[in-house]
């Protein structure tokens, strides 16, 4: 990668295996956009979403954007609840992950809100 600093600077996660100054850019061609392309081994294709932070970066394919977002969400609300149960003293065998029980007494408790 080239321009590592320039990048760091904005504060934008960055992964690469090295350093470089590369000859000139003047030499890369545009050749088009919103065209599939291959990174890092993974097909990433118009619509998808990345998500990025210091430690990585996952690919989403817009197909699938809602759906995770959805489970997102309700693995965060299964989290939060979780972590209540076991800032009032619960026993975290079973909680983590949660067992047949936790889920049902997490299910019947949302849908009693």
């Amino acid at each position: 990668m080239r321009d590592v600093e320039g990048i760091r600077q904005t504060g934008l996660p960055i992964w690469c295996s090295g350093i470089c100054a590369p000859p000139s850019v003047a030499h890369l061609t545009f050749v088009d956009w919103q065209q599939p392309i291959g990174c890092g081994g993974v097909a990433i294709y118009p619509n998808d979403v990345m998500v990025t932070d210091r430690d990585g970066a996952v690919v989403i394919p817009g197909a699938f954007v809602n759906a995770v977002v959805e489970a997102g969400h309700e693995a965060e609300a299964l989290e939060v609840w979780i972590l209540q149960k076991v800032l009032d003293g619960r026993r975290r065998p079973g909680l983590v992950p949660p067992d047949e029980a936790t889920t049902a007494e997490y299910l019947e408790q949302k849908a009693k809100r």
